[in-house]
């Protein structure tokens, strides 16, 4: 039910860069937000992430959901979807617990698609030069 949620806040787009835009910086929002132009930088939000067509997106991504459609490069972490469609190309890495990758999309990426990130034990270093 809570994607449901997301999916008709999509609707409701509450910030927009157009595709005219250019924005360094750190981007955070509540509501959904829809990048047509380029940003470069950290996106944090619980929300919908719209990356239109024409939109270029180079940064460190962590949202609610994502939809892309654009050109995203860096990492990318989503709390409940990610969705690559046609036109979408991703380069980097992506974290989220489902992700849809639609015929046709470009994807160059590390994915892995858990609940949260599993981190590998740490190694013991050896000594092998002051072995006792």
């Amino acid at each position: 039910m809570k994607e449901k949620n997301l999916e008709m806040k999509e609707a409701k787009i509450t910030g927009f860069f157009n595709k005219d835009s250019e924005f360094k910086g750190d981007l955070s929002f509540k509501g959904s937000f829809r990048i047509d132009g380029k940003f470069k930088g950290t996106i944090n939000s619980d929300s919908v992430l719209v990356v239109g067509e024409t939109g270029k997106v180079e940064a460190d991504i962590k949202v609610g959901y994502l939809i892309n459609n654009g050109h995203i490069k860096g990492n990318i972490q989503a709390h409940e979807k990610v969705e690559i469609n046609a036109k979408g190309k991703v380069t980097g890495s992506i974290t989220a617990p489902k992700l849809v990758i639609e015929e046709g999309a470009y994807l160059e990426a590390n994915c892995q698609t858990a609940e949260k990130i599993i981190q590998p034990p740490l190694e013991k270093k050896i000594d092998l030069v002051n072995k006792p």
